[in-house]
């Protein structure tokens, strides 16, 4: 029989392994090559709407300075920085962060210092109270394993899979492309503070245009009521005139009482929105002005791509998706993993001490043969999520187009009745004031008045609506085109700071 050597072994066994790893990777080779399809993301070449503004893209990065409106920076800047969803959309996007770092870190050495100590007591229940006996010594003398005993030991094992086909640099496309999403969710996040931000405060200078109008409206009645009553009371007109102005009055009142309502409801919404929610609404004053909305920049279609968030958002799921198709692929090659250990150990008895020192290098290989159906199963479900994704991002930039057209064209819309409405408006006031005039000098009846009074505070009230729709509509033409956010500040910190 030859002799045993440790080294033939070992190495027959090596040899073994690496052929059966061979045979393995080249079998797996045959499944591998599978990419998503290329999404069809046609565009046409300008919007219908197009916008003919000559400011550059570059200002939807900050729109909001677009409007003149040093209250509406300062709320926007504070809404950013001190909002709870903008908080909350920060702590997620770091958590992204530490996700991403953990995918890699486990292509690293793995392994842990473990260390344990030990105290053991151990008492002889032999009659003869005598210990071991070693054979050709005489009796009652041996190792006695009665009495006190303590134990130590210190191992460090490692374990490292060696990248032989790319694993990492697949798990790294994946957790690059989930850390660009996350981000792409914050941007988002932030542009849908900053609009929603804009969006409350023009609605609440709406609401403080419309009290300051119903509370005109209330002054008007009572003028109306007090010359009503005067005119009755030296038998120029009818006690069922000034109950009529009684009740015009009334409801007069009443829409001053819930508009007062509504605005302060309105700035509890901005308060909080800004991070202010615990103050009194007293604290946010509103005025009672609205301007025209800044016309939007000329822009392009095929510019909502790199514009917005979503859009990137669906294109990092997609990138995401392809990384995850190749770690599916990469599973039915075999694995190589070194696993090497040192350690110490020591014992001591009563009279006996034993110390060691050890290391040990070794390795595995684990080849896929009996769950290759469970892989190929896990290979055809992400193949199917990777359609998803080219599906999703289709759909994202179909959405993006049909909102950006949409608000386009309805912002034109609301231009055009807004300046309809002004000059409505303007016929209104002067037809009020004149049945004024007519019937305090007797030529007018009563009915007359109120119903131009009321056609005038239709107007009026029709005009502040529009106004305030057309500055809404312009923030959601801003949001739409993907303002809100810079992209090139993006792509800068996702390849400068290399987390």
């Amino acid at each position: 029989m030859a002799p045993y050597t440790f080294g033939s072994r070992w190495g027959g066994v090596a040899r073994t392994l690496l052929l059966a790893g061979a045979a393995a990777a080249l079998a797996a080779a045959c499944t591998t090559g599978r990419t998503p399809r290329t999404p069809d993301v046609g565009l046409p070449a300008a919007f219908e709407a197009g916008a003919s503004s000559p400011l550059q893209t570059a200002a939807l990065d900050r729109w909001w300075t677009l409007y003149g409106d040093p209250e509406l920076e300062r709320l926007v800047e504070q809404a950013l920085a001190a909002s709870p969803s903008a908080r909350l959309a920060e702590a997620r996007l770091e958590e992204a962060r530490a996700i991403r770092q953990g995918a890699l870190a486990r292509f690293a050495p793995q392994g842990a210092l473990e260390g344990s100590s030990g105290y053991r007591y151990t008492e002889d229940l032999n009659d003869g109270g005598g210990g071991i006996s070693i054979p050709g010594l005489p009796p009652g003398i041996g190792f006695n394993q009665a009495g006190t005993s303590t134990s130590s030991a210190l191992n460090f094992n490692v374990s490292w899979e060696l990248d032989l086909f790319g694993r990492r640099a697949a798990a790294r496309r994946s957790a690059e492309a989930d850390l660009a999403a996350a981000r792409f969710v914050f941007e988002g996040a932030r542009a849908q503070l900053a609009a929603d931000t804009a969006g409350a405060l023009f609605n609440a200078r709406g609401l403080a245009i419309q009290l300051d109008d119903a509370e005109e409206t209330l002054r008007i009645a009572n003028e109306l009521l007090r010359v009503v009553r005067r005119r009755v009371d030296v038998g120029l007109s009818a006690p069922s005139d000034a109950a009529r102005v009684e009740t015009e009055q009334a409801a007069a009142e009443a829409e001053v009482r819930r508009l007062e309502a509504e605005l302060r409801a309105a700035r509890r919404q901005l308060l909080v929105l800004v991070g202010r929610g615990v103050e009194p609404t007293d604290a946010l004053p509103v005025a009672a002005v609205v301007t025209d909305p800044p016309a939007p920049p000329a822009t392009l279609p095929g510019e909502l791509l790199a514009r917005r968030p979503d859009v990137r958002e669906a294109q990092a799921r997609l990138e995401s998706a392809a990384g995850g198709l190749r770690t599916a692929e990469l599973e039915f090659f075999p694995r190589l993993n070194l696993l090497p250990g040192v350690g110490l150990s020591l014992s001591e008895q009563e009279g006996f001490e034993q110390r060691n020192a050890f290391w040990s290098l070794a390795a595995g290989l684990a080849v896929p043969v009996l769950d290759r159906p469970r892989l190929r199963a896990q290979l055809r479900a992400q193949t199917a999520r990777a359609e998803q994704a080219v599906i999703g991002y289709e759909q994202a930039v179909q959405n993006a187009f049909s909102e950006a057209e949409r608000t386009l064209v309805l912002l034109n819309a609301d231009r055009a009745r807004t300046a309809a409405l002004a000059r409505g408006e303007e016929r209104a006031r002067v037809a009020y004031n004149a049945a004024q005039r007519r019937y305090g000098a007797g030529l007018d009846n009563l009915q007359t008045v109120l119903d131009a009074e009321r056609s005038w505070r239709g107007a009026r009230s029709a005009l502040s609506g529009a106004r305030v729709q057309a500055l809404q509509r312009s923030v959601q033409v801003f949001q739409a085109l993907g303002g809100g956010w810079s992209p090139s500040l993006v792509q800068t910190a996702s390849t400068g700071t290399g987390r």
